[in-house]
């Protein structure tokens, strides 16, 4: 946070107001994707004939297409932070981008079954739209504190919550829609959009209220106001804490490659070959995405309090550097998909698996998530030139961007390689870079110049 920068006073739970506005505005749009990404691939290879219709393609092409949009929406924010950065401040670029996404929901519910170019589009506008809002609305969370504040790790693992908060309520509504013929797959993307709608109504006429100064111009001209050094080269020190940024980016793509089947492979592993009856009662698939965020708002704030107590007990007050978080992460992951590998033997002996291999997996991979992701966001807003925060929030988000692509393929190649040989390969994959981590986290913490540690709110 910048000296410069107005806050209103008050507290919420030890954090400022503005937290829990913005923890609202990211909750609703995340409500927004994660309803929309459980019906893309089930809508796509419904049959066209079928009682629900779709568009009737194959897994294979369904994961490709799932594929490229999920890291497409995360390579826009790039030039999205960019444009923030330089023109539009913050505030203005998320406003404007939830409301092209929120049309783009209503595109894709009017377009489904009859209109396939028209339904290319509403996922453009998804793509573009996130661009804007995605690394923006992160930045701004960053804002709130002043450099060195011991709570900025517990505030995005709260911001977090509200994320996965929108994820899980998400699949309860936008799936039982679009999965239930007398509605259709429209529907599930209308309520889509309907989410997307409230988020952008509460920056519109909350954001002044709760958040002052943050986000409301451009760092280019916060910077011109208060800075006559804006526009200096990067220091030694600020190019060092930049090689963290670039150097963790190989290993979070890992990371997200794994994570992100669940959109995919597991969701298709959870409607063929999974038993899901639950006394009479058949759970719908899609419902199996929320078992993620349910475990990341459970235990959230346990790691959101172990953060903050480690980092108040320990000497010279560094906490548990976050290369080290991110190690541990890489673990918790790998554990997950160990429990899908058992899935697959379950199947294979029993004709469906159990829904406890499912269950499971998606709780390690929370925890994994909770240990990588939040901390991750926190780190960048801690290392990067305040004149590039949103800029620099957006390159992080190129970790999702090839992440995502290169999971659909993963998951596409299952239909050749077997399930068995991608969830182990994971499995070795993950653990193998946890190793290479541990082994560079000594350099990284050096490359920081200190920027993890912490004083007294």
């Amino acid at each position: 946070m910048s000296k410069h920068l107005r806050i209103p006073p008050g507290e919420l739970l030890g954090h400022p107001r503005g937290l829990f506005l913005l923890f609202g505005t990211e909750m609703w749009e995340r409500f927004s994707y994660y309803g929309m990404r459980a019906l893309l691939v089930l809508s796509m290879v419904a049959a066209t004939q079928d009682a629900n219709p779709g568009f009737g393609w194959s897994n294979e092409a369904a994961l490709k297409l799932y594929a490229w949009y999920t890291s497409l929406v995360f390579f826009t924010p790039l030039v999205g932070g960019w444009i923030a950065d330089r023109y539009l401040g913050q505030r203005n670029a998320v406003i404007l981008g939830g409301v092209i996404m929120a049309a783009g929901q209503f595109v894709l519910g009017f377009s489904f079954g009859k209109d396939l170019p028209l339904f290319y589009l509403g996922l453009l506008m998804l793509i573009l739209g996130c661009g804007l809002f995605k690394a923006n609305i992160a930045t701004m969370v960053g804002q709130l504190y002043a450099e060195g504040d011991v709570r900025r790790d517990s505030a995005f693992t709260i911001y977090y919550m509200g994320i996965n908060l929108g994820a899980c309520i998400a699949p309860f509504i936008c799936s039982t829609l679009g999965e239930d013929p007398q509605y259709g797959w429209r529907f599930g993307y209308y309520a889509a959009g309907g989410g997307m709608l409230l988020s952008v109504l509460m920056q519109l006429f909350l954001a002044r209220r709760f958040l002052g100064d943050v986000g409301h111009r451009s760092m280019v001209q916060h910077h011109r106001h208060t800075d006559a050094n804006s526009q200096a080269a990067l220091s030694g020190e600020e190019r060092d804490r930049l090689k963290v940024i670039f150097m963790l980016f190989i290993f979070v793509v890992l990371f997200w490659a794994a994570f992100e089947q669940a959109g995919g492979l597991l969701n298709l592993f959870a409607a063929d070959k999974t038993d899901r009856l639950l006394g009479g009662f058949s759970i719908p698939s899609g419902w199996f995405q929320s078992l993620g965020p349910f475990f990341t708002i459970t235990l959230a704030p346990l790691f959101s309090l172990l953060w903050v107590r480690v980092a108040r007990g320990s000497a010279g007050g560094q906490g548990i550097p976050t290369p080290m978080k991110m190690m541990l992460g890489l673990l918790l992951t790998a554990l997950g998909f160990l429990c899908m590998v058992a899935a697959v033997f379950d199947h294979s002996a029993h004709g469906k698996a159990s829904m406890l291999w499912l269950v499971l997996a998606y709780m390690f991979n929370a925890m994994g998530e909770l240990c990588i992701s939040p901390v991750g966001l926190s780190l960048v807003s801690k290392l990067a030139p305040l004149r590039m925060a949103s800029l620099m929030m957006g390159v992080w988000y190129l970790t999702n961007f090839v992440a995502n692509l290169l999971a659909g393929y993963i998951g596409a190649f299952a239909a050749q390689a077997g399930e068995l040989a991608i969830f182990g390969g994971l499995v070795a994959a993950l653990c193998a870079f946890a190793l290479a981590l541990y082994a560079l986290s000594g350099t990284l913490i050096d490359w920081m110049h200190g920027a993890e540690s912490l004083t007294k709110a």
